[in-house]
């Protein structure tokens, strides 16, 4: 018989993550919350990845947020600041050529 991940929630945790999936500010929170409730339900955490979400996870993302739920809650289901791609340029940074102001020959001062 093989073996997968299974969650058990105290009746706190349950209506917890309840009111999360049902009034979150953020799409994916609620998403994950979903996914947590079905785990704990009895379906296994793969299952719930390709085809129990609105869009298809793969099995290692919803593992990383049954992980992320055991060691901090709530509060690990939320995005941590920092992840994801960093922009390129940024209109207000400091210009990357040195210059400081603008280009005198197309009739910036």
């Amino acid at each position: 018989m093989p073996t997968y991940r299974t969650l058990t929630l105290s009746e706190d945790e349950r209506t917890a993550l309840m009111d999360f999936r049902d009034h979150a500010p953020i799409p994916y929170l609620r998403e994950r919350a979903a996914a947590l409730l079905k785990i704990a339900a009895g379906t296994c955490a793969a299952e719930v990845a390709r085809s129990g979400l609105l869009r298809a996870r793969k099995p290692d993302t919803v593992y990383a947020w049954l992980d992320r739920w055991r060691a901090e809650g709530l509060d690990g289901l939320a995005i941590r600041s920092g992840r994801g791609r960093k922009p390129a340029f940024s209109p207000s940074g400091p210009d990357p050529r040195g210059r400081t102001g603008g280009d005198p020959a197309h009739g910036a001062a």
